[in-house]
């Protein structure tokens, strides 16, 4: 699954074949359920609902011209969430066997390396003694970094980039080294696994002495996830879904997904919230950001943090970030917040995530060929649309209807309110719908792509997922959570103890313990 739009998806209990049929199959890669191990089963999908009746590709054509309009409104989540966001969809979907050599492997060890756990399999691969996976490491302990490229007034830098370097030609010079690619599919995400890079070698480097050389990357690690979990749990849902609807899934458990699973057991992925619920990010991106002290008030367009990676552009041309394009986190990110307002960003740099709800920013109707797998498409072609991709991927997959997961939900005993007619064609200030013919509406008020129903959730709930949404997606993580090495979810005596007090760990204390609390660290190019 090394670029979006190129997975193929085996669902448990149902056959041997990509759901959707050979047609799916054709339609998209099979580089999401290949291993370079023999024989390998896939990764691990579910269905929490039933199948369901998809609308018709012209109806998703029209809907998805609709969403994507250039229009919509900030929120007060700080953008780097956004981010954040993708980074954790990619720890939950990524292959850990893919990045494994060793045939030294247990039927066990490849069911768990091809699961959804929330452990840092992304940052981590198969850890640095596995052969391949060493590759990501500079001794047994520390993960390695990039070093950026030295441009005008600005210095080349260590620490600021990915690694990379590895081949003879540009293209492989310029390709990450790391255990997923996707992380460097765009330039916000990528500095976001440089920081996570940065926050588990300072984790190792401040271990007590007294552990053993042997045991400081399995203890750090185990540090470093709880230590991330934690933060997921307590800053990162909370900000995009209902608070209530996270607590109660934290306290009372869960009850649509995997319930009364044994902790033992492996998680699996449940499509409703791998090709839906979870694609909400989808909307919080914005056109463009204020990136830092080069380009300010906007400069830094959503192209150009495309162009300067090394999956979706090229870096600028060069095979090592350039320095002027190094990450001011203080304009992602709310250190205020964490009671540094000498971190806070200039007056008027704040970026803040667009509102969660049926609206896309325009730069997503013509994705680069590089962030879906390809082949290279006409401009305004809708198999460049992200929102038609979304609805697309959906239909194939036969995925439940928004309304057929609020039937389940109140059959098992969630509150849901089921959404109306007229509030599923309406919403508020989202997608108009105006376009669809009569027919085409009657459709869509019945049988909703549940990834359009769960944003028309958050639209109408001031831009937090709620209902089927905030209940698919919370229930998830609780699950990923639960079945990971390292788990807070089981360990219930675990409390941060790299925060401000022992139960505050939020993304801005990451942050700060990563870069050591410093402005120059945080923000190297300056004010």
């Amino acid at each position: 699954m090394h670029a979006h739009g190129s997975e193929t998806y085996v669902i448990i209990g149902e056959n041997d074949e990509p759901a959707g049929g050979p047609a799916a199959a054709r339609a998209t890669s099979a580089a999401g359920s290949a291993s370079r191990l023999a024989p390998a089963a896939p990764f691990r999908f579910s269905r929490i609902g039933p199948k369901g009746k998809p609308l018709s590709t012209r109806s998703n054509t029209k809907i998805a011209v609709a969403m994507i309009s250039g229009r919509g409104g900030s929120t007060g989540v700080p953008a780097g969430y956004t981010y954040l966001g993708q980074f954790l969809d990619h720890d939950l979907t990524f292959d850990r066997t893919q990045v494994m050599l060793g045939t030294a492997i247990t039927p066990a060890e490849l069911l768990q390396g091809r699961s959804p756990s929330l452990d840092l399999d992304s940052l981590y691969g198969a850890g640095p003694l596995d052969p391949e996976s060493a590759r990501f490491y500079t001794d047994d302990r520390h993960l390695a970094l990039g070093r950026t490229v030295a441009i005008g007034p600005d210095a080349a830098r260590d620490g600021f980039d990915l690694p990379r370097g590895a081949g003879r030609s540009s293209a492989a010079k310029r390709r990450a080294i790391i255990p997923d690619p996707r992380n460097d599919e765009n330039l916000a995400v990528a500095q976001t696994h440089t920081a996570m890079i940065r926050f588990h070698n300072r984790v190792v480097d401040t271990l007590p002495a007294s552990v053993p050389a042997a045991q400081r990357f399995v203890r750090a690690r185990a540090k470093v996830v709880k230590h991330y979990q934690w933060m997921v749990r307590h800053d990162y849902l909370p900000r995009i879904c209902k608070g209530s609807v996270v607590e109660d899934v934290f306290t009372s458990g869960r009850k649509v997904f995997e319930v009364g699973a044994s902790v033992t057991d492996v998680p699996t992925m449940p499509v409703e919230f791998s090709v839906a619920a979870f694609r909400l990010g989808h909307s919080m991106v914005r056109s463009a950001y204020s990136w830092n002290r080069r380009f300010p008030d906007g400069a830094g367009s959503l192209d150009l943090l495309f162009l300067f990676s090394g999956t979706s552009g090229d870096l600028g041309g060069d095979v090592r970030l350039p320095s002027n394009w190094i990450c001011d986190f203080r304009r992602l990110y709310p250190f205020a917040e964490a009671g540094r307002p000498d971190l806070a960003a200039p007056a008027g740099q704040e970026n803040r995530a667009m509102r969660i709800d049926t609206l896309l920013v325009d730069p997503l109707r013509n994705l680069p060929t590089g962030s879906f797998g390809g082949p290279e498409v006409p401009f305004d072609d809708p198999r460049a649309n992200l929102a038609f991709r979304n609805l697309t991927r959906a239909a194939m997959l036969r995925l439940a209807t928004g309304q057929q997961m609020a039937a389940l939900m109140q059959a098992r005993g969630v509150g849901v309110t089921p959404l109306t007619r007229a509030q599923i064609l309406d919403g508020r200030k989202g997608a108009e719908l105006g376009a669809l013919t009569s027919a085409e509406k009657d459709a869509l008020a019945t049988r909703t792509p549940l990834w359009f129903y769960v944003l028309r959730e958050a639209e109408l709930n001031r831009g937090k997922l709620d209902g089927v949404g905030a209940r698919i997606v919370a229930e998830t993580f609780h699950r990923a959570m639960e079945g990971s090495s390292s788990s807070i979810v089981r360990d219930t005596a675990f409390r941060p103890t790299l925060g401000p007090d022992d139960s505050t760990f939020r993304m801005t204390d990451l942050l700060l313990f990563a870069f050591q609390g410093k402005a120059k660290l945080l923000n190297p190019l300056g004010p």
